[in-house]
């Protein structure tokens, strides 16, 4: 039976007697969550499935959102608690908001991929002289694609071309009207264009380009932030979420099927059979501590090296990490 239920029964068993529940009654606000429609979604569902069915420790109250714009309001003004947002995000907050916000965790990895009507891409050195579709100008894609090349021998401004689209399905039109052309675009839009598009295959992972040519940072697209005051006066509900998050995450990887089926059923994927093929791909992981520090800090760099503004400006200090 989980806590909520029996706190439940307990203050109607009091009630029932006629004593007097106030005490008992006096329950802690729900923790306030918010998160991207999307992989950094994907990990919480298990969770947000068992606060649905009164089956969480604590009680959680979930927003999805459609973009980080939704979010970051909501963050800073306070009301919210916990939120799912990308990595240099994150760090901009921090840097924006005098450091009123920490990240806890890395949920996600790259869910980034190039995809090709052909076998003439083996690897990032392949690209040189091809033309590239992507999403993402000024943003993750871009400065991942461009840290790739670069640590491969490739000028992204003269050794190939890289034409930006504005959406996912602007790339996947591209790929289609021109047989030669390359595309990056994240999951589960790759495993939507490989569904429509018998002729497409996934030609390289971003996360595994990226480790090949980094011994000191990750490819990292998704953070778990607190706000800092929330940390502070809520410790054990902060603790309580983590070991409830990381259960979410271990439990959506080894139970791939369910999961979907959940993903679908919220909206941050149109189709389970999508959601199913895709899972396996984004890349869903719970890190924290240490490890977390030195993922996010050697992503950050490389991003800070790029376009300082990438970062909100500056790399963060030792108090943007949150270790308990």
């Amino acid at each position: 039976m989980s806590i909520r239920k029996l706190i439940s029964l307990t203050l109607a068993l009091l009630l029932a007697l006629g004593i007097p529940a106030l005490a008992a009654a006096d329950e802690a606000a729900p923790v306030r969550i918010a998160s991207l429609k999307g992989p950094t979604s994907m990990g919480l569902v298990k969770l947000m499935n068992a606060n649905e069915n009164g089956e969480a420790a604590q009680t959680y109250e979930f927003t999805l959102s459609g973009t980080a714009n939704e979010i970051v309001p909501l963050l800073t003004r306070g009301e919210l608690d916990i939120a799912m947002v990308p990595c240099n995000l994150a760090s901009v907050l921090y840097n924006n908001t005098q450091g009123r916000i920490r990240v806890m965790a890395v949920n996600t990895l790259g869910v980034l991929y190039v995809l090709e009507s052909g076998e003439e891409i083996q690897s990032a050195a392949d690209l040189a002289g091809k033309t590239v579709y992507s999403t993402g100008k000024g943003t993750t894609p871009e400065f991942a694609l461009n840290y790739i090349l670069a640590q491969n021998g490739l000028d992204p401004e003269k050794d190939l071309t890289v034409e930006f689209k504005s959406e996912a399905a602007e790339v996947l039109a591209a790929l289609t009207s021109n047989a030669a052309g390359i595309g990056v675009l994240p999951q589960p839009y790759v495993t939507a264009a490989l569904a429509q598009n018998e002729k497409l295959r996934v030609a390289l992972s971003f996360t595994e380009e990226w480790d090949r040519v980094s011994e000191d940072s990750r490819l990292i697209t998704g953070v778990a932030v607190v706000r800092a005051a929330f940390a502070e006066e809520n410790p054990a509900a902060v603790a309580t979420f983590l070991e409830e998050y990381a259960a979410s995450i271990e439990y959506v990887n080894a139970n791939v099927g369910e999961a979907a089926q959940w993903i679908a059923d919220l909206g941050i994927v149109a189709k389970a059979p999508i959601a199913e093929k895709a899972l396996p791909a984004c890349n869903i992981v719970y890190i924290d501590g240490e490890a977390m520090k030195a993922a996010v800090s050697g992503y950050l760099a490389v991003l800070y090296d790029q376009d300082p503004e990438a970062v909100g400006g500056a790399l963060p200090d030792e108090a943007f990490y949150y270790i308990p």
